[in-house]
């Protein structure tokens, strides 16, 4: 449960090595949370990642979870929940792809649409449903600005996000009244390993000023979070582009 001064105590990440992930989790530890479950394949990495967060004074676990193998989300979530209520779910793991080879190569493609949205569907349910029957929590879906406008440079990428945003939103409507929730948070183009050796762009953020709006975002019960919020308006904007003009912007 929340303590006397609101903060979540438990966090679940799903996708343990996101740098995006770990940084919610480095905040959260900060305004109080004490235990962190960290669910990813097993490597050293994840060891490593559970390893940073318990020397900030975490409790931390890590669980075996690939969001490729929809069939086993029950069991290993299950896992979990049954071990104590949690306060946050962050729906962190996604893939950028490749856009210029997975064209090209119908696999790769499916393989990130199924990791994005197929394997978020699954996880998020699976969470939903937990978060709805202990009677309260908090479940947040890291979408992407590239979900707002299918562009030419990462369609397969963004229609994935865009599957998962419009998923998440009706996710929160399914749980409103049941003391459970759902944050979507859309940030920009984020600097991490994901994006190393991309072009920088406007309006580019980082993984801490992504975790800065998530306990914002938490804090005044927002249903959608724009990281950062200035490209609420950008993305505004873009939405009304003709789709002739739209073709021939540098984006």
């Amino acid at each position: 449960m929340k303590d006397a001064f609101g903060a979540p105590q438990s966090l679940l990440v799903l996708g343990g090595t996101s740098e995006i992930g770990l940084a919610v989790a480095r905040r959260m530890i900060a305004r109080r949370t004490r235990t962190v479950w960290l669910a990813g394949r097993p490597s050293a990495e994840l060891d490593t990642a559970a390893d940073g967060l318990r020397a900030l004074g975490a409790e931390v676990r890590t669980v075996p979870f690939d969001a490729l193998d929809p069939a086993a989300h029950e069991e290993v979530l299950g896992k979990v929940f049954a071990e104590g209520d949690l306060d946050l779910v962050l729906l962190a793991f996604g893939v950028l792809g490749d856009q210029a080879n997975d064209e090209g190569d119908p696999a790769a493609a499916v393989r990130v649409a199924q990791t994005n949205y197929t394997g978020a569907v699954s996880a998020g349910l699976v969470c939903a449903t937990a978060l709805q029957n202990q009677g309260h929590g908090s479940l947040v879906v890291l979408s992407s600005v590239a979900g707002e406008r299918a562009r030419r440079s990462n369609f397969i990428y963004g229609s994935s996000k865009a599957g998962l945003d419009a998923f998440a939103q009706g996710l929160g409507d399914a749980l409103h009244g049941t003391g459970a929730r759902v944050m979507v948070v859309r940030p920009g183009f984020v600097r991490t390993r994901m994006t190393a050796g991309l072009p920088d762009v406007p309006l580019a953020t980082t993984p801490e000023a992504v975790a800065l709006a998530v306990e914002q975002g938490l804090r005044r019960g927002s249903d959608v979070v724009w990281v950062p919020g200035a490209l609420r308006l950008v993305m505004a904007a873009l939405r009304h582009v003709p789709r002739p003009l739209f073709r021939r912007l540098p984006v």
